[in-house]
């Protein structure tokens, strides 16, 4: 395989070499007949599609449903490196909520100088409603996925922070269910760390965190905009997995001040709802007075604290890509800790010096949209046309609070399997952590999206990348 010299491929060594996590799959694969991994992929492909597991894009092709490319080459990670990204993301993790306590009780950090007012007071993603609310057990951020990018041997680094409604754990435990019912001899093999537990550590995590009303075992539901949703197929796999109910807005409404679903015995209360629908669209009579999405008065049953709600309303401040910017000092200022996983060097654009470091060097880095997710409304400068840098120049000065950027990084590698060769990719991770009161989870591995189009370096499903199963070696 031909490696791309100013890249660290994760299977490959510059001279060809093996690297050590994949010695006991590589002995493995050189003893496979192409004719029959191929054969094997087909067969992937079939099961994606006959369980239905696709999405759908948004903007022009926002009728047609896309099945997501799943490659057979595992990406693997030894037990070294994942306890290192474990705690790391732990870390994170625990500075975020208390982050979100503090922004929205005294706002130590405000007061301590840390962070600007205005990037908070200011901020389309802070929900003034919130001040001064606690969600049931201190937890604000009860599903975070953490996106991670690799650049060297030792080098990693976090792109993103999601905890609004992050998705993907379905893709993850998917992807593995394919390659242990394809390939079931490699996972013994390899000692490769489970990941098929995460539904019930994540109803587990749901249960725990359910309001002090509850005095029963609780009810949970997940809330799903409905069918044409992107990650609907999520939605639907999470509930039948947790065995809990899916439901949408018009099977709900506030009855004796409780939120209750309609069954065949007539309605219920529902403790914990697991909602898939954006803050703006949860309550019509509390935010989007238009909104058919939500449940009219959910947001009253929430602050008389007889629902919990995850990931708690207002969230969003927190994986603000400017706030993103803040996070070794949020980090310090809650742990007191240096951070152990490492920030993309981000320049905000609202900030006049860094607005015109960014013109100028425009053609060089990545900007991103401050509220934008999937990669839409982002501009790779390295790969974009003369016609395209013009336009994002006039974004930039009309708008610059909208937008941060950040160096292209050089993402490290891993092989895809192609009908003639192995082919090197650009890959990122997304790890999944689960908060409760008392602990955080973060399960073995995560959803590896991989940039299919030799040199790209977008990875997301909305622009044209695929998965593959993530392995965490045992110790």
């Amino acid at each position: 395989m031909d490696i791309e010299n100013s890249f660290f491929d994760e299977m490959y060594t510059k001279d060809g070499q093996v690297r050590a996590p994949y010695i006991l799959y590589n002995q493995w694969l050189a003893n496979q007949d192409s004719a029959k991994l191929i054969k094997k992929s087909r067969e992937a492909e079939a099961f994606f599609r006959r369980i239905g597991i696709t999405f759908n894009v948004y903007g022009k092709e926002m009728s047609k449903e896309r099945l997501i490319p799943f490659d057979l080459i595992p990406r693997i990670i030894a037990n070294t490196e994942w306890t290192h990204l474990a705690r790391g993301i732990e870390q994170r993790v625990r500075a975020i909520n208390a982050f979100l306590l503090d922004i929205y009780g005294s706002q130590e950090i405000l007061k301590a100088g840390h962070i600007p007012t205005e990037l908070i007071h200011q901020n389309d993603a802070f929900l003034g409603q919130m001040i001064g609310m606690k969600p049931p057990g201190d937890v604000f951020t009860h599903i975070v996925g953490t996106d991670i990018v690799r650049t060297g041997e030792n080098e990693f680094f976090v792109l993103e922070d999601n905890v609004r409604t992050p998705s993907g754990v379905s893709y993850m435990l998917e992807n593995r269910e394919t390659m242990l019912n394809m390939f079931p001899e490699l996972f013994s093999q390899n000692k490769v760390q489970p990941v098929n537990n995460y539904p019930k550590m994540l109803k587990e995590s749901l249960v725990s965190c359910a309001p002090k009303s509850c005095s029963e075992k609780p009810t949970i539901a997940i809330l799903t905009p409905g069918i044409h949703n992107s990650a609907y197929f999520e939605h639907s796999f999470l509930a039948d997995q947790m065995g809990v109910e899916l439901v949408e807005s018009q099977d709900l409404r506030v009855i004796n001040g409780h939120v209750a679903m309609r069954t065949t015995r007539g309605y219920k209360n529902i403790d914990v709802l697991y909602r898939r629908v954006d803050d703006e669209y949860l309550d019509p009579l509390n935010f989007r007075p238009e909104s058919m999405l939500g449940i009219p008065g959910i947001f009253d049953v929430y602050r008389a604290g007889n629902i919990t709600i995850t990931n708690a309303p207002g969230t969003g401040i927190a994986d603000d890509k400017a706030i993103y910017s803040y996070m070794p000092d949020i980090i310090k200022f809650y742990t007191g800790e240096t951070a152990l996983l490492q920030n993309v060097k981000t320049w905000r654009c609202s900030e006049p010096r860094a607005l015109q470091y960014v013109l100028e060097n425009l053609s060089k880095l990545v900007v991103k949209e401050v509220h934008g997710s999937g990669g839409y409304g982002m501009l790779v400068g390295p790969a974009a046309s003369k016609k395209e840098l013009s336009a994002f120049t006039s974004k930039l000065k009309r708008n610059p609070k909208n937008y941060i950027a950040q160096p292209t990084l050089a993402l490290s590698t891993v092989p895809i399997f192609t009908k003639k060769q192995l082919a090197p990719r650009h890959v990122d991770l997304r790890p999944f952590a689960l908060v409760s009161p008392k602990k955080i989870k973060v399960t073995p591995g995560g959803l590896t999206r991989v940039a299919l189009k030799a040199g790209s370096l977008v990875v997301n499903s909305s622009q044209g990348g695929g998965t593959k199963d993530t392995w965490v070696l045992g110790e």
